[in-house]
């Protein structure tokens, strides 16, 4: 027969028995459950810090008054940031909120991210009769490249505008406003670690003039309905 004081310590035995595996259950819960990693968003509020990162300044962009974005002259103002967002990503989705301005150079490259081994995304604007723009956008993979840009599907100037690039892993897009212009297949390989330029290409042609509010990068292929309209 179990003595009394044996009981007890068989009773404190289970109980803490019990304890440990519901900590157990507990701390192993929460990794059950996969999550989906937010986007990463840069407001560019500032010259000296974008997204965490501080970057190169080239020329003398500046924070216009009241607006809470960058302006670039289209001369000789940039930003590079020693950074890839889209490194490791299948499939990505980048939005940018802009305003370009009238008499800006006809081509100009407001974001262009490059890995260490060469692969490229670039969004960029083409400026015709000095006061509208239509929107280029441009993946490269090794082999594999893939412009898009159709020159009948022009915008005003001086207006603030959504512009996205997606890529599902198999196909490229890119919107204005929303609204979808443009696709196009391309093997895109996952991109290594690299660098982003903001207001100009990384190696310093093709400025662009007019004020960058915000960049967007998700690692995910957005759909059409997720995509920011006009604000």
């Amino acid at each position: 027969m179990m003595t009394t004081r044996r009981r007890k310590i068989c009773q404190i035995g289970a109980a803490l028995a019990i304890c440990s595996a519901g900590r157990w259950l507990c701390a192993e819960a929460p990794a059950s459950k996969a999550t989906s990693p937010g986007p990463v968003i840069w407001p560019l509020d500032s010259v000296t810090s974008v997204g965490g990162w501080a970057p190169t300044v080239l020329g003398a962009p500046r924070v216009t008054a009241g607006e809470s974005a960058v302006y670039f002259n289209g001369v000789d103002d940039g930003l590079v940031l020693p950074v890839n967002p889209l490194a490791g990503l299948r499939e990505f989705t980048v939005e940018i909120l802009f305003k370009p301005e009238a008499g800006g150079p006809p081509e100009q490259r407001f974001l262009h991210i490059e890995d260490e081994r060469g692969s490229r995304v670039l969004v960029e604007i083409r400026l015709r009769d000095g006061d509208r723009w239509c929107l280029d956008t441009f993946l490269f993979s090794g082999a594999n490249r893939l412009p898009l840009i159709d020159q009948t599907k022009l915008h005003p100037a001086g207006r603030w505008t959504w512009v996205a690039l997606v890529y599902d892993g198999r196909k490229m897009a890119h919107f204005t406003n929303g609204v979808r212009e443009l696709e196009g297949e391309i093997a895109f390989v996952p991109m290594a670690a690299g660098r982003t330029s903001l207001g100009v290409r990384l190696n310093q042609t093709s400025w662009f003039k007019g004020a960058i509010r915000e960049v967007r990068f998700h690692p995910t292929a957005l759909p059409e309905d997720r995509l920011q309209r006009p604000p």
